[in-house]
């Protein structure tokens, strides 16, 4: 739909606002859930700083205006009942929350999730190169000591191709082995280091899969 159709169909509740979640356009991860009225969403898509609408302040507020930490508006969505927003971004700095973190959802659950829920997910493995590639962002983002991510990152660009390089080599020996428990631990080393290369060049499996969609 165009802009005018897509302003007509956002539905705002009785204050005038719509929930907005702001989802990061490289990790997908989810950086926080905040409000627009009206006039923000039309600044928003003017434009393309997100602004929302602060209910503490009750002002329009222009995200990043104080701390630099801008968000880029890089494509927008309303949900099927037209009463909440999914925007992608690109979060300036890499800090989207008042505290300093990276999201606003930080606060996790520690606990072993039950056994039905891991299956699930073991079923839904098409997701778990998404996964992969929101830990390393976030590992760019928020450097850890003793990551193995961080230390590759830090060596550079060459260290990473030279490791994409070893682990391609690896998985040929390990096909032409006929070993199939230690190919599918080559390859899962191989995705891995793809995968970071893929966070350092700034692209994603999301643009694998596109392409790949085009070759069917």
């Amino acid at each position: 739909m165009n802009k005018e159709e897509f302003l007509q169909a956002v539905k705002y509740d009785e204050k005038g606002l719509v929930p907005v979640i702001a989802q990061d356009y490289h990790s997908k991860k989810v950086r926080m859930l905040a409000y627009m009225n009206e006039e923000a969403l039309t600044k928003t898509l003017e434009t393309g700083k997100v602004h929302y609408y602060s209910r503490s302040r009750q002002e329009l507020w222009l995200k990043g205006e104080t701390s630099s930490h801008y968000q880029y508006l890089k494509g927008i969505a309303v949900d099927c009942d037209g009463d909440t927003l999914l925007m992608q971004i690109e979060q300036a700095g890499g800090i989207s929350c008042h505290t300093g973190n990276s999201s606003c959802f930080y606060t996790e659950l520690k606990e072993d999730l039950p056994k039905a829920k891991q299956e699930v997910m073991k079923m839904e493995n098409n997701q778990m190169l998404a996964e992969l590639f929101t830990t390393i962002m976030e590992r760019k983002e928020n450097p850890q000591e003793g990551s193995y991510t961080n230390y590759l990152m830090d060596k550079g660009l060459n260290k990473i191709l030279k490791k994409v390089g070893e682990e391609c080599t690896e998985v040929i020996i390990a096909a032409k082995d006929n070993d199939n428990k230690e190919l599918v631990f080559e390859v899962a080393d191989l995705m891995y280091h793809l995968t970071v290369m893929m966070a350092v060049k700034g692209i994603s499996w999301d643009d694998v899969a596109i392409e790949l969609q085009q070759r069917k």
